[in-house]
């Protein structure tokens, strides 16, 4: 996301102890983690072991290779069509030998026109200079991956070249080869109808030190899961933050993975001195992936989409009648939320050659919608309307990046932004924004495992989504860095002191004189918060629509929480009232954004007769499909402070 400022990223780090000293008083620490803090247990699935079900380690299996350019010395009969074939590539030399079959009935496109290989593999592509091809994987067989396990399925031709860019862009390609052929091998890991596809959002590496935060955070817990090997990690989009010389330090973190790795175009990824959009994203092209694409794994169709349009210019109408936004012309360069017409196009084309019974899942950095950003027309997509029509029928999910935040939302959904910018009363199948693994951008205190906490701007920490799917069928995991799956909750209390001191602290960091004004341990109120309304919150990264939350307190019967935005077309609720204290209380001492606002933050208001002491709040926090995570916090109540 553009918003980012150099101010989070450049602010000085603290080790994680001394931070928490920082927040509370000089008597108790807080360690800001809710692991640290309350005792956690799930009927949830814990993460995966580094051992697939064959008992095979990734390494051992995977498909090393590239694909088949062939050039002759008189070029192509015909240089307006690109012809080539779909092989098996029995002995995985990548070279298409006259005993290896063709595939037929594999997607092949240029990114405008969708062909259908013939009975022997062949296919034929209108030629157009700046096209990138690529095959669409079939379910049950696996295309290459480099030695950075990068998935290797698609060639750029563009004869001339970028034209002059910072990063490089395209190498000049020359004519048009006599053919480009596609290797596959038969895949057991993508015929199963079981996938765990890992979604990555905003790893976002602004510098060596990031990438290094990356790989001791989220990336090296990848490197010990090996549930993902058929369906691998979409990382989707903001891959760097900006400087596009660290791909190959990217390339070095997903060699550590265990399955494929693809990518997506984000607005941090861009070739800001490109001049026209199909130049835009040259060097992503050249080192990553194209800008967009499709593959298939068990019964799950992924398209990837670019949803960025750069450069963005309003002054022109576009086809659909919609004058584009663009960023605030003070964050230059501009950028839009937008599919051009010939994404739209083959988009259309691609579905329109996919089984209705699989599941669609619509990857993108920007969003089609979030809550997040629910009233801005630049961080959505202009074409969401479109998009949806395309859908239709379907069963599909989105999954997003770009604004550094978690959100799981449902069919049915509905935030008053959609309706006002964008004409959508509710979301017609799931919408979720998967975090990021730069959480907020790297911000804040360093843990003692080398990486800083992050906490974002709705209270989620740094971590990566998983879609587990049966069928046609998913569920939504949330793996936080460096926890188990059984971290799903962040508890916190919301007192009226904590409110004063929330206003005081931000004018303060506004304009510092003086000490700066401390809130002392978060967890004890005094009789007079209690008579002035005090909500124990919790905050429920995966919790949507349908998911519950109960408070027992001191073993008397659980009550339920309420929840602050029930999504049913209200606008956003902002302010300290609606924040995550816990979240909060790191951030306005440690820097970093502030969780000022969360579609999943419930409170349960403390009864005002607590008797003075410790009290104990068992949490229960149940999920749409009954899974079930238990959250401890132990509070104190005096008479004053």
């Amino acid at each position: 996301m553009l918003s980012a400022s150099s101010r989070d990223r450049n602010k000085p780090r603290v080790p994680l102890a001394l931070a928490a000293l920082a927040v509370v008083s000089s008597a108790v620490t807080i360690v800001p983690a809710t692991a640290a803090q309350a005792t956690s247990t799930t009927s949830a699935t814990s993460n995966l072991s580094a051992t697939s079900a064959t008992g095979r380690a990734w390494n051992e299996t995977a498909y090393r290779g590239r694909v088949e350019v062939v050039r002759a010395q008189d070029g192509p009969a015909d240089p307006s069509v690109l012809t080539g074939r779909v092989f098996v590539d029995d002995d995985r030399d990548s070279a298409s030998d006259r005993n290896e079959r063709g595939l037929g009935g594999v997607l092949v496109s240029n990114g405008r026109d969708v062909v259908t290989t013939d009975s022997r593999g062949g296919y034929r592509l209108p030629v157009h200079d700046n096209m990138t091809v690529f095959v669409t994987q079939p379910s049950g067989y696996q295309v290459p991956v480099d030695e950075s396990n990068v998935a290797q399925f698609h060639y750029n031709h563009l004869p001339e070249g970028s034209p002059a860019l910072r990063y490089g862009g395209i190498a000049p390609t020359g004519p048009l080869p006599s053919a480009v052929n596609f290797p596959l091998v038969r895949s057991s890991l993508t015929q199963s109808s079981e996938q765990h596809c890992v979604i990555a959002g905003d790893l976002q590496t602004y510098d060596k030190e990031e990438v290094e935060y990356a790989r001791k955070g989220a990336i090296g817990d990848l490197s010990k899961r090996n549930d993902y090997q058929g369906c691998g990690t979409l990382f989707i989009g903001d891959v760097v933050g900006d400087d596009l010389s660290l791909y190959p330090d990217v390339k070095g973190l997903t060699g550590l993975t265990n399955g494929p790795a693809r990518f997506l175009p984000g607005n941090h990824d861009l070739d800001f001195d490109a001049e026209t959009a199909e130049h835009s994203f040259d060097t992503f092209r050249a080192q990553l992936a194209p800008a967009y694409y499709s593959y298939d794994v068990g019964n799950v169709h992924v398209v990837a989409l670019n949803t960025v349009r750069y450069p963005c210019t309003p002054d022109v109408d576009n086809a659909d009648g919609r004058r584009p936004q663009c960023a605030d012309p003070a964050n230059r360069p501009a950028y839009n939320g937008r599919l051009d017409e010939h994404q739209l196009a083959w988009l259309e084309r691609d579905l329109a050659k996919v089984d209705r019974n699989k599941l669609v899942v619509v990857a993108s950095h920007i969003g089609l919608l979030n809550f997040a950003d629910e009233s801005s027309p630049i961080h959505q997509v202009d074409q969401v309307g479109q998009v949806y029509d395309l859908l239709k029928g379907r069963k599909a999910v989105a999954v997003a990046g770009h604004s550094h935040s978690i959100e799981n939302m449902k069919t049915g959904d509905r935030v008053k932004g959609w309706q006002d910018v964008f004409g959508v009363d509710r979301l017609p199948f799931p919408h979720i924004t998967a975090g990021a693994i730069a959480g907020d951008w790297y911000s804040g205190a360093i843990t003692e495992d080398g990486y800083p906490v992050a906490v974002g701007r709705d209270g989620g920490r740094p971590g990566v989504l998983t879609l587990d799917v049966k069928g046609s069928s998913f569920k939504e995991r949330y793996t936080v860095t460096g926890e188990s799956d059984r971290v799903q909750t962040q508890l916190g209390v919301n007192s009226p002191t904590y409110r004063q001191w929330y206003v005081d602290r931000q004018a303060w960091n506004k304009t510092p004189e003086g000490a700066a004004p401390e809130l002392g341990d978060p967890n004890v109120v005094t009789r007079a918060d209690l008579a002035g309304r005090t909500w124990l919150t919790t905050n429920f990264w995966m919790g949507a629509t349908g998911s519950t939350v109960k408070v027992k307190i001191d073993g008397e019967r659980a009550r339920p929480a309420v929840r602050t935005q029930e999504l049913r077309g209200e606008a956003q609720r902002v302010g300290p009232e609606w924040s995550d204290p816990h979240a909060v209380a790191q951030q306005l001492v440690n820097g970093g954004s502030v969780a000022d606002r969360a579609m999943h933050l419930w409170r349960f208001e403390l009864p005002a007769d607590l008797s003075e002491g410790e009290h104990r709040a068992v949490v229960t926090a149940t999920d749409s499909y009954g899974r079930q995570f238990t959250d401890t916090l132990r509070f104190r109540v005096v008479e004053q402070r």
